[in-house]
This record gives structure tokens, C-alpha cells and sequence, in this order.
């Protein structure tokens, strides 16, 4: 059993894909870095990801490549935090790919993506590390580390996922000493390979009670009354994007709101700015505006001042959860993570994942559950997750 005391005597790594723009991975680094502050006052965490970036400039970290740090502390006694997210069905391909320019991005794809051989080499190259599940790192890498742990890490395809990619993520995750997960669905599929891990709420739940602050004095200049507005690209076919515009017109003629749109991730296969403006010119509402900061606070804050989310990201439902506003999460394509959260952690009879034409309908529907209930739920969840974190022995 780890020393609590030794916690920040010790390299403690902050893991994570925050080494790309995504509006969820990069809030998690600096939850997990607030709670271990809270708890070691002293301590001075590394932020790594599969490769080294510097992301300060959108409001996260500059993240070091771990492959260099296993290279430099491979037999320190060492503490590594994996800080959240989908992390067990994150192959190396989706990483690497996400970790290329966007300009590079295409030519990536057509180059090297026909082929499993092909993909898995540039994969490995690009990485410098030679794994099916990137983002799992256990005592194959570190194998003194004194503390392990995944918190609240998802895994709803796991089950899916291929037997080379699954059965690493497991071999890896029985080296850990503690293993949370945000998901029954996750839980599930871990205990049927006879792994246990605690159930807890995702590290976003606590933005509101640890960031608030942050967030109010990000607020932007907007118009009163808006919903804040999200869909990854994959929605961007000329037929999808009509009718996501009738749904929103739907909206705004109903609840005479704003409709003000947003990016919850620039990285590669997230979301583009350039199909939110196609879609605005399908618009017949006369309040529709493009929020184009990239700035996690700036995005938080657009949510913590609206009426409500609707969109495909999960974490601007998490969000919007910790704030107590309605939400809505879109289907489209596989969206098995925003199913298995919402299964877990939402209020009863509120709307989960929809089909672009239920949107209008489920908004309506989430707007008229009680303000005060969903306030009182979004503190719930972030004092679960607060709760399981000071349960960690680091």
C-alpha cells in the first residue's frame, strides 16, 4: 500500500489525451491537478500525453511526451494518474491520427489508412511506442511505479473493440492499483473479465465548484438568452445539417433563444467551423452566431451562461450538468459513451442521446425539468467524484 505522505515527494504524472484539442481531456488535467493541489499543496505534477504539445494557448497544459518520461523515470517509485476519459478503446491509429496537423490530417488518412500493416507502423512511428491502447499505461512501462491509477477512465466498446486491443487494455489494467470508471457499462464489461472498478461520476463534474470563478470571469459578450450549440463534424452531409437547421429553427421559434454555436474540440475527426457555417445558411432564425474561442474557460463559460446544451459532445453535457442548465445529447453514428453516461448518472425522465429530428422535442422536454433538482444533482455528482478521489491512497 502507497504513503499518502510520499505522494509529493515522489514524480507524480498527470496522463491523459490532453495532448490534442478536446474540450473535455483538457478540463481533466486540471481537475486532477486542483484535487491533488487541495490534498499536497507542494506537489508539482507533469502533464503527458502520447506526444509532447503545448496547448497553454487554448487554455490547457504543456504536455510532455510520456515515452520520453519512461525513458527518464522507467524505475522511479514513481505516481502515474490517468486523469479521465475514453481512454480503453483509443487505439493507436485514432491517436496518432488526432495528434496530426489538421492540414496533415487527409493526407495521413489516404496514405496509410486502407491497410491494418500500414496503419499500425506510421501509428508506431508517430508515437514512439509500439501499443494497441496508447492511452492504458500500466507497470509494462513503469514497472516500480508506486501508485497506478485510472480515474473515472471509460471504456462503453471495449467489449467491441479488437481481441489484440482488448486484451492489452485488460493485461494493463490488472498492474493498476485503482481503477475508477465513469460508466456502468464500462464497469460491466471489466467485472465480466474479472477486474473490479469503482463507479464515479466523470473529473468534469466538479468544474462548477472548482473553476467557477474562472469561468464567470470568461464570460462572453453575448446577446441574453441563448442555447449553446454543438455537433461533430461526421453530421456535416448536406441532407444532416438540413435538418438540423429545421430542429434549431424549431427551437428558436419556440423558446425565442439564440442559437449560438460551438467547438468542443479542433483536433482532427471534432468538430469544424466550416459545416457550423453551412448549416447557419440553412437557418431561418434571425439570432444565430458562431462562437469561434477555442479557450476551454471561454467554452465553459458559454455553457455556464446559457439556457441549455444540445450537441453530441459529452462533456458540454457533463458541463451543463454541473451548472444544473437542460441538455440534450445528438445521435449520430456511434454514440455508445453518451449512452452508457446518461444511462448512468442522468435524472429520471431526463432526455439522453436523440435523433437530430427528436431535438426539438427532447430541448422543450429538458427545459421544464425542475432548475433547482438539476442544480442539486450536478452538486451531487461532483461531490461523488470529489468523494472517490480523496478515497485514492497516492
Amino acid at each position: 500500500m502507497a504513503n499518502p505522505q510520499a505522494a509529493p515527494n515522489r514524480p507524480v504524472i498527470i496522463f491523459g489525451a490532453f495532448d490534442r484539442h478536446n474540450f473535455g481531456d483538457m478540463l481533466f488535467a486540471h481537475v486532477v491537478a486542483r484535487l491533488l493541489v487541495q490534498r499536497f499543496p507542494d506537489i508539482e505534477p507533469v502533464f503527458a500525453g502520447c506526444a509532447q504539445r503545448d496547448l497553454r494557448a487554448f487554455g490547457g497544459h504543456d504536455v510532455a511526451a510520456l515515452p520520453r518520461l519512461a525513458q527518464r523515470w522507467r524505475d522511479e517509485p514513481l505516481t502515474l494518474i490517468h486523469a479521465g476519459g475514453e481512454l480503453l478503446t483509443c487505439d493507436a491509429w485514432e491517436a496518432a491520427v488526432m495528434l496530426t496537423r489538421p492540414e496533415d490530417t487527409q493526407s495521413c488518412i489516404a496514405r496509410y489508412g486502407s491497410s491494418a500493416t500500414d496503419r499500425r507502423a506510421w501509428a508506431r512511428t508517430e508515437l514512439g511506442i509500439d501499443a494497441h491502447a496508447p492511452y492504458v499505461i500500466g507497470r509494462e512501462t513503469f514497472p516500480r511505479a508506486a501508485w497506478i491509477c485510472f480515474d473515472a477512465i471509460g471504456g462503453a466498446t471495449l467489449d467491441a473493440r479488437d481481441t489484440a486491443l482488448r486484451d492489452e487494455v485488460l493485461t494493463k489494467l490488472r498492474t493498476a492499483d485503482h481503477i475508477g470508471v465513469r460508466d456502468a457499462a464500462t464497469q460491466a464489461t471489466l467485472r465480466g473479465a474479472g477486474i473490479d472498478a469503482r463507479l464515479v461520476p466523470d473529473p468534469a463534474a466538479l468544474v462548477a465548484e472548482l473553476f467557477d470563478d474562472r469561468i464567470q470571469a470568461a464570460r462572453p459578450t453575448l446577446p441574453c438568452g441563448y442555447l449553446a450549440v454543438q455537433f461533430s463534424a461526421d453530421f456535416g452531409d448536406d441532407a444532416m445539417l438540413a435538418r438540423i437547421a429545421h430542429q434549431l429553427d424549431l427551437l428558436g421559434e419556440s423558446t425565442g433563444l439564440g442559437i449560438t454555436l460551438f467547438r468542443a474540440g479542433a483536433a482532427p475527426w471534432h468538430d469544424d467551423i466550416a459545416v457550423y457555417e453551412r448549416m447557419a445558411a440553412r437557418m431561418r432564425h434571425p439570432a444565430v452566431k458562431i462562437f469561434d474561442s477555442l479557450n476551454v474557460w471561454d467554452i465553459c463559460a458559454l455553457i455556464a451562461g446559457s439556457a441549455g446544451f444540445a450537441g453530441s459532445s459529452l462533456h458540454g453535457r457533463i458541463v451543463a450538468m454541473a451548472y444544473g442548465l437542460p441538455r440534450v445529447n445528438l445521435e449520430h453514428g456511434d454514440a455508445r459513451k453518451q449512452h452508457a453516461y446518461a444511462s448512468t448518472w442522468e435524472v429520471a425522465n431526463a432526455p439522453g442521446v436523440v435523433r437530430v429530428d427528436e431535438l426539438h422535442a427532447a430541448m422543450l422536454d429538458a427545459m421544464t425539468i425542475d432548475r433547482q433538482a438539476l442544480r442539486h444533482h450536478g452538486a451531487m455528482l461532483a461531490n461523488a467524484h470529489r468523494s472517490g478521489f480523496e478515497a485514492l491512497d497516492l
